[in-house]
């Protein structure tokens, strides 16, 4: 399916033969040798989508959980809700999803909610719009370690900023035919939940974000 929209493949040092299979198509493919980590391949990614004038991105992992025919949803959401982070959230499908990583999204979450001081209702899907004016001056690290952490932070910077999060349903696709998901339950949880309490620590714990994005919304 075409969307029409230029499209960014990086190809995070894989040994499968990406790169060769996409040299044809009409992509701007990008390469990191040796692999550098999803963070890093993200921000590289970001980083070339500033030099085409574009007004944000769309970010989707490639193990197939992500439906490149949901993208429209993403930009009719983005046109209503200008300047927002769109999200594609999957957590209502939750018979679909493994327990354990169910209940590992649901605690990050909770903590991501928190630092950020808007309710979260999925904060670890990778499919998701950035307005490029928040990608434009953003400072966050990338090394090997901080993965699943980029994603998280994003959303925190973002709050900090007055960028709020706008969340669209979108299917949970799990499965044995789709590539091994690197997300770690319990070692990725505890490097996010790392880098969410050292942002609670620097804003004093930062009670108002806890009242807006957990206390408030059961008062409503």
């Amino acid at each position: 399916m075409s969307h029409d929209l230029p499209v960014i493949v990086v190809d995070d040092g894989s040994i499968d033969g990406t790169s060769e299979q996409l040299a044809d198509l009409p992509i701007m493919l990008l390469r990191n040798e040796p692999n550098a980590g999803k963070a890093a391949a993200l921000w590289r990614g970001m980083q070339a989508s500033m030099d085409l004038s574009v007004d944000g991105v769309i970010t989707l992992d490639g193990d197939g959980q992500h439906r490149p025919e949901d993208i429209p949803r993403l930009i009719k959401a983005a046109q209503g809700h200008t300047k927002n982070i769109i999200i594609g959230s999957r957590l209502h499908d939750r018979e679909v999803i493994p327990r354990r990583r169910y209940y590992a999204n649901r605690f990050a979450n909770f903590w991501i909610a928190w630092a950020s001081g808007m309710p979260m209702e999925d904060s670890q899907s990778g499919f998701r719009l950035y307005p490029i004016e928040l990608l434009a001056d953003l400072s966050i690290g990338t090394s090997r370690d901080r993965g699943f952490v980029f994603e998280s932070e994003i959303i925190i910077e973002a709050g900090w900023r007055g960028i709020a999060v706008y969340n669209i349903k979108i299917p949970a696709i799990y499965g044995a035919d789709l590539r091994p998901i690197h997300f770690q339950s319990v070692t990725d949880i505890l490097r996010i939940t790392r880098m969410v309490g050292g942002r609670l620590i620097s804003r004093r714990m930062y009670l108002p974000g806890l009242y807006r994005s957990i206390v408030k919304p059961k008062l409503d």
